[in-house]
Protein backbone atom coordinates (compact mmCIF):
# COMPACT_ATOMS: atom_id res chain seq x y z
CA UNK A 1 0.00 0.00 0.00
CA UNK A 2 1.28 3.41 -1.32
CA UNK A 3 1.69 5.86 1.75
CA UNK A 4 4.09 7.88 3.67
CA UNK A 5 7.24 5.68 2.84
CA UNK A 6 6.89 6.73 -1.07
CA UNK A 7 6.25 10.51 0.02
CA UNK A 8 9.30 10.52 1.89
CA UNK A 9 11.41 8.53 -0.16
CA UNK A 10 11.05 10.73 -3.18
CA UNK A 11 11.14 14.31 -1.12
CA UNK A 12 14.64 12.31 0.05
CA UNK A 13 16.18 11.95 -2.73
CA UNK A 14 15.28 15.46 -4.19
CA UNK A 15 17.50 16.68 -0.48
CA UNK A 16 20.18 14.04 -1.58
CA UNK A 17 20.35 15.89 -4.74
CA UNK A 18 20.13 19.34 -3.74
CA UNK A 19 23.14 18.21 -1.44
CA UNK A 20 25.11 16.73 -3.99
CA UNK A 21 24.64 19.86 -5.84
CA UNK A 22 25.78 22.43 -3.68
CA UNK A 23 28.94 19.90 -2.52
CA UNK A 24 29.75 20.46 -6.32
CA UNK A 25 29.06 24.04 -6.56
CA UNK A 26 32.28 25.49 -5.96
CA UNK A 27 31.11 28.79 -6.78
CA UNK A 28 29.18 28.94 -3.17
CA UNK A 29 31.77 30.10 -0.63
CA UNK A 30 29.27 28.12 1.85
CA UNK A 31 28.57 25.13 -0.08
CA UNK A 32 29.66 22.87 2.73
CA UNK A 33 26.96 24.39 5.22
CA UNK A 34 24.50 24.22 2.44
CA UNK A 35 25.08 20.51 1.30
CA UNK A 36 25.25 19.33 5.22
CA UNK A 37 21.78 20.96 5.63
CA UNK A 38 20.52 19.63 2.90
CA UNK A 39 21.94 15.74 3.43
CA UNK A 40 20.88 16.04 6.69
CA UNK A 41 17.17 16.55 5.67
CA UNK A 42 17.58 13.67 3.07
CA UNK A 43 18.61 11.36 6.01
CA UNK A 44 15.82 12.30 7.87
CA UNK A 45 13.59 11.38 5.46
CA UNK A 46 15.16 8.32 4.00
CA UNK A 47 16.40 7.02 7.46
CA UNK A 48 14.30 8.87 9.84
CA UNK A 49 11.84 5.65 11.26
CA UNK A 50 15.45 3.76 11.55
CA UNK A 51 17.42 6.37 13.54
CA UNK A 52 14.62 6.34 16.39
CA UNK A 53 13.98 9.55 18.62
CA UNK A 54 16.99 10.10 19.86
CA UNK A 55 18.60 10.21 16.42
CA UNK A 56 16.22 12.66 14.70
CA UNK A 57 16.70 14.46 17.78
CA UNK A 58 20.45 14.87 17.22
CA UNK A 59 19.69 15.93 13.57
CA UNK A 60 17.38 18.69 14.01
CA UNK A 61 19.85 19.79 16.76
CA UNK A 62 22.43 19.83 14.04
CA UNK A 63 19.93 21.77 11.32
CA UNK A 64 19.81 24.39 13.87
CA UNK A 65 23.01 24.42 14.52
CA UNK A 66 24.14 25.19 10.73
CA UNK A 67 21.33 27.40 10.05
CA UNK A 68 21.85 29.22 13.48
CA UNK A 69 26.24 29.72 13.02
CA UNK A 70 25.17 31.23 9.24
CA UNK A 71 27.08 28.37 7.89
CA UNK A 72 24.32 28.86 4.80
CA UNK A 73 24.91 31.00 1.83
CA UNK A 74 23.95 31.87 -1.71
CA UNK A 75 25.84 31.30 -4.60
CA UNK A 76 26.21 30.70 -8.34
CA UNK A 77 25.05 27.01 -9.20
CA UNK A 78 26.34 25.63 -12.47
CA UNK A 79 23.48 24.77 -15.19
CA UNK A 80 21.27 27.55 -14.06
CA UNK A 81 19.15 29.00 -17.24
CA UNK A 82 20.43 32.18 -18.02
CA UNK A 83 18.24 34.88 -18.15
CA UNK A 84 18.11 35.79 -21.88
CA UNK A 85 17.47 32.11 -22.77
CA UNK A 86 14.38 32.12 -19.98
CA UNK A 87 12.67 35.40 -21.68
CA UNK A 88 13.28 33.54 -25.01
CA UNK A 89 12.02 30.63 -24.53
CA UNK A 90 8.88 32.10 -22.35
CA UNK A 91 8.16 33.98 -25.35
CA UNK A 92 7.72 30.89 -27.70
CA UNK A 93 6.06 28.93 -25.70
CA UNK A 94 4.08 31.60 -23.84
CA UNK A 95 1.33 30.72 -21.53
CA UNK A 96 1.46 26.73 -21.95
CA UNK A 97 4.36 27.76 -19.23
CA UNK A 98 1.86 27.03 -16.85
CA UNK A 99 0.50 23.71 -17.79
CA UNK A 100 3.01 21.30 -16.15
CA UNK A 101 1.98 23.58 -13.28
CA UNK A 102 -1.22 23.04 -13.63
CA UNK A 103 -0.68 19.22 -13.28
CA UNK A 104 0.26 19.35 -9.64
CA UNK A 105 -2.95 20.62 -8.18
CA UNK A 106 -5.13 18.57 -11.31
CA UNK A 107 -3.54 15.35 -9.87
CA UNK A 108 -3.83 15.74 -6.79
CA UNK A 109 -7.95 16.25 -6.67
CA UNK A 110 -8.52 13.50 -9.41
CA UNK A 111 -6.51 10.95 -7.07
CA UNK A 112 -7.97 12.46 -4.08
CA UNK A 113 -11.04 11.44 -5.46
CA UNK A 114 -10.24 8.29 -7.42
CA UNK A 115 -7.84 6.16 -4.34
CA UNK A 116 -10.28 5.66 -1.91
CA UNK A 117 -12.21 3.76 -4.91
CA UNK A 118 -9.21 1.65 -5.45
CA UNK A 119 -8.93 -0.18 -2.23
CA UNK A 120 -5.59 -1.94 -1.38
CA UNK A 121 -3.94 0.60 -3.60
CA UNK A 122 -2.70 3.91 -1.49
CA UNK A 123 -3.56 4.44 2.20
CA UNK A 124 -6.52 5.82 2.83
CA UNK A 125 -5.47 8.24 5.44
CA UNK A 126 -2.63 9.77 2.75
CA UNK A 127 -4.45 9.85 -0.70
CA UNK A 128 -4.16 13.76 -1.17
CA UNK A 129 -0.25 13.44 0.20
CA UNK A 130 0.58 9.98 -2.30
CA UNK A 131 -1.53 12.08 -4.85
CA UNK A 132 0.36 15.14 -4.80
CA UNK A 133 3.68 13.87 -5.24
CA UNK A 134 2.47 11.66 -8.06
CA UNK A 135 1.28 14.78 -9.62
CA UNK A 136 5.27 16.18 -8.91
CA UNK A 137 6.57 13.20 -10.53
CA UNK A 138 4.07 13.69 -13.74
CA UNK A 139 4.73 17.40 -13.97
CA UNK A 140 8.52 17.07 -13.91
CA UNK A 141 8.16 14.22 -16.51
CA UNK A 142 6.11 16.33 -18.97
CA UNK A 143 8.61 18.93 -18.85
CA UNK A 144 11.96 16.27 -19.82
CA UNK A 145 9.71 15.43 -22.50
CA UNK A 146 8.52 18.93 -23.86
CA UNK A 147 10.84 21.72 -22.87
CA UNK A 148 14.44 18.80 -23.04
CA UNK A 149 16.46 20.31 -20.67
CA UNK A 150 19.47 18.44 -19.40
CA UNK A 151 19.20 15.72 -16.91
CA UNK A 152 20.08 17.98 -13.70
CA UNK A 153 18.50 21.31 -14.46
CA UNK A 154 15.27 21.33 -12.68
CA UNK A 155 17.71 20.19 -9.83
CA UNK A 156 19.83 22.41 -10.13
CA UNK A 157 16.88 25.11 -10.33
CA UNK A 158 15.73 23.80 -7.03
CA UNK A 159 18.80 24.56 -5.71
CA UNK A 160 18.74 27.90 -6.53
CA UNK A 161 15.16 28.26 -5.08
CA UNK A 162 15.79 26.63 -1.38
CA UNK A 163 19.52 28.66 -1.34
CA UNK A 164 16.99 31.77 -1.98
CA UNK A 165 15.01 30.82 0.69
CA UNK A 166 18.05 29.14 3.07
CA UNK A 167 16.78 27.60 6.50
CA UNK A 168 13.47 28.87 6.25
CA UNK A 169 11.84 26.65 3.95
CA UNK A 170 11.98 23.87 6.70
CA UNK A 171 10.10 26.36 9.51
CA UNK A 172 6.50 25.52 8.87
CA UNK A 173 7.50 21.87 9.42
CA UNK A 174 9.27 22.30 12.60
CA UNK A 175 6.64 24.63 13.84
CA UNK A 176 3.86 22.23 13.27
CA UNK A 177 5.62 19.75 15.28
CA UNK A 178 5.80 22.37 17.92
CA UNK A 179 2.41 22.21 18.42
CA UNK A 180 2.15 18.47 18.73
CA UNK A 181 4.40 18.99 20.93
CA UNK A 182 2.38 21.89 23.09
CA UNK A 183 -0.79 19.40 22.74
CA UNK A 184 0.81 16.27 24.25
CA UNK A 185 2.41 18.47 26.55
CA UNK A 186 -0.84 19.95 27.79
CA UNK A 187 -0.27 23.42 26.80
CA UNK A 188 -4.25 23.61 25.63
CA UNK A 189 -5.12 23.04 29.26
CA UNK A 190 -3.23 25.56 31.03
CA UNK A 191 -3.95 28.07 27.88
CA UNK A 192 -8.05 27.51 29.13
CA UNK A 193 -7.22 27.70 32.59
CA UNK A 194 -5.85 31.33 32.40
CA UNK A 195 -8.57 32.58 29.36
CA UNK A 196 -11.51 30.38 31.06
CA UNK A 197 -10.71 33.39 34.47
CA UNK A 198 -10.77 35.96 31.78
CA UNK A 199 -14.09 35.44 30.09
CA UNK A 200 -17.09 36.95 32.10
CA UNK A 201 -19.16 33.68 32.63
CA UNK A 202 -21.99 33.04 30.20
CA UNK A 203 -20.94 35.21 27.56
CA UNK A 204 -21.00 32.91 24.34
CA UNK A 205 -19.69 36.31 22.73
CA UNK A 206 -16.48 36.54 24.73
CA UNK A 207 -15.78 32.80 24.14
CA UNK A 208 -16.34 33.20 20.27
CA UNK A 209 -13.47 36.35 20.36
CA UNK A 210 -11.12 35.09 22.34
CA UNK A 211 -11.59 31.68 20.39
CA UNK A 212 -10.61 33.74 17.00
CA UNK A 213 -8.40 36.12 18.18
CA UNK A 214 -6.20 33.38 20.51
CA UNK A 215 -6.07 31.30 17.44
CA UNK A 216 -4.57 34.77 15.25
CA UNK A 217 -2.16 35.25 18.20
CA UNK A 218 -0.95 31.43 18.61
CA UNK A 219 -0.37 31.28 14.83
CA UNK A 220 1.52 34.82 15.49
CA UNK A 221 3.66 33.42 17.63
CA UNK A 222 4.32 29.26 16.51
CA UNK A 223 4.22 30.73 12.42
CA UNK A 224 1.74 27.94 11.97
CA UNK A 225 -2.29 27.63 12.27
CA UNK A 226 -2.29 24.30 12.39
CA UNK A 227 0.40 24.42 15.04
CA UNK A 228 -2.29 26.79 17.06
CA UNK A 229 -4.92 24.62 16.84
CA UNK A 230 -4.75 21.80 19.13
CA UNK A 231 -3.72 24.76 21.80
CA UNK A 232 -6.73 27.09 20.99
CA UNK A 233 -9.16 23.42 20.24
CA UNK A 234 -8.67 22.05 23.79
CA UNK A 235 -8.39 24.91 25.62
CA UNK A 236 -11.40 27.11 24.50
CA UNK A 237 -12.89 25.27 21.31
CA UNK A 238 -14.12 21.58 22.89
CA UNK A 239 -14.48 22.77 26.81
CA UNK A 240 -16.21 26.14 26.07
CA UNK A 241 -17.79 26.41 22.36
CA UNK A 242 -18.65 23.19 22.03
CA UNK A 243 -18.92 21.51 25.14
CA UNK A 244 -20.60 24.21 27.57
CA UNK A 245 -22.01 26.39 24.79
CA UNK A 246 -22.81 23.07 22.38
CA UNK A 247 -21.72 24.36 19.70
CA UNK A 248 -20.69 23.22 15.85
CA UNK A 249 -17.90 21.20 16.01
CA UNK A 250 -17.37 21.22 11.92
CA UNK A 251 -18.14 24.65 12.10
CA UNK A 252 -15.82 26.05 14.96
CA UNK A 253 -12.80 23.94 13.83
CA UNK A 254 -12.94 24.97 10.54
CA UNK A 255 -13.56 28.97 10.96
CA UNK A 256 -11.13 28.67 13.70
CA UNK A 257 -8.19 27.45 11.25
CA UNK A 258 -9.60 30.59 9.08
CA UNK A 259 -9.14 32.78 12.44
CA UNK A 260 -5.59 31.16 12.53
CA UNK A 261 -4.86 31.89 8.79
CA UNK A 262 -5.53 35.82 9.50
CA UNK A 263 -2.55 35.51 12.23
CA UNK A 264 -0.42 33.59 8.54
CA UNK A 265 -0.89 36.92 7.25
CA UNK A 266 1.25 39.03 10.03
CA UNK A 267 4.11 36.83 11.06
CA UNK A 268 7.53 36.41 9.95
CA UNK A 269 7.04 32.94 11.73
CA UNK A 270 5.31 31.96 8.35
CA UNK A 271 8.62 31.96 6.72
CA UNK A 272 6.94 29.88 3.68
CA UNK A 273 4.26 33.19 2.95
CA UNK A 274 6.02 36.14 4.13
CA UNK A 275 9.88 35.70 3.88
CA UNK A 276 10.35 33.71 1.06
CA UNK A 277 8.41 36.32 -1.63
CA UNK A 278 10.53 38.58 -0.28
CA UNK A 279 14.16 36.57 -0.66
CA UNK A 280 13.16 35.31 -3.58
CA UNK A 281 11.89 39.06 -4.91
CA UNK A 282 15.06 40.79 -3.51
CA UNK A 283 12.96 42.81 -1.36
CA UNK A 284 14.82 45.51 0.52
CA UNK A 285 12.41 45.04 3.61
CA UNK A 286 11.84 42.51 4.50
CA UNK A 287 8.43 42.47 6.50
CA UNK A 288 7.04 44.17 3.22
CA UNK A 289 5.36 41.34 2.48
CA UNK A 290 3.67 41.53 6.16
CA UNK A 291 3.10 45.30 5.87
CA UNK A 292 0.86 44.83 2.61
CA UNK A 293 -1.34 42.07 3.97
CA UNK A 294 -1.97 43.48 7.59
CA UNK A 295 -5.76 45.74 6.20
CA UNK A 296 -6.50 42.02 4.74
CA UNK A 297 -5.90 40.32 7.58
CA UNK A 298 -7.37 42.16 10.43
CA UNK A 299 -10.88 43.19 8.70
CA UNK A 300 -11.12 39.11 7.88
CA UNK A 301 -9.93 38.14 11.28
CA UNK A 302 -13.32 39.85 12.46
CA UNK A 303 -15.34 38.56 9.95
CA UNK A 304 -14.15 35.30 10.77
CA UNK A 305 -15.07 35.33 14.43
CA UNK A 306 -18.67 36.53 13.10
CA UNK A 307 -19.09 33.73 11.16
CA UNK A 308 -17.71 31.81 14.04
CA UNK A 309 -20.40 33.09 16.32
CA UNK A 310 -23.65 33.38 13.82
CA UNK A 311 -23.24 29.65 11.91
CA UNK A 312 -21.49 27.80 14.98
CA UNK A 313 -24.54 27.94 16.90
CA UNK A 314 -27.46 27.37 15.30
Amino acid sequence: MIGYGFIYTVTGAVFAAYALLSLANRANPKRWGNAAFYGLLAVSFLLGELLGDVGNGLLVLGLVAIAGTGAMGRGAPDGVVDDERRTGEAAVRGNWLFAPALIVPATALVGTLLFPHLPGLVDPKQVTLVSLTIGVLLALTVNYVWLRPRATTPFVEGVRLMDAVGWAAVLPQMLASLGAVFALAGVGGVVGNLIGGAIPHGSLIAAVVAYAIGMAGFTIVMGNAFAAFPVMFAAIGMPLLIGQYHGDAAVIAAVGMLAGFCGTLLTPMAANFNLVPAALLDLKDKSAVIRAQVPTALPLLAANAAFLYWMGFP
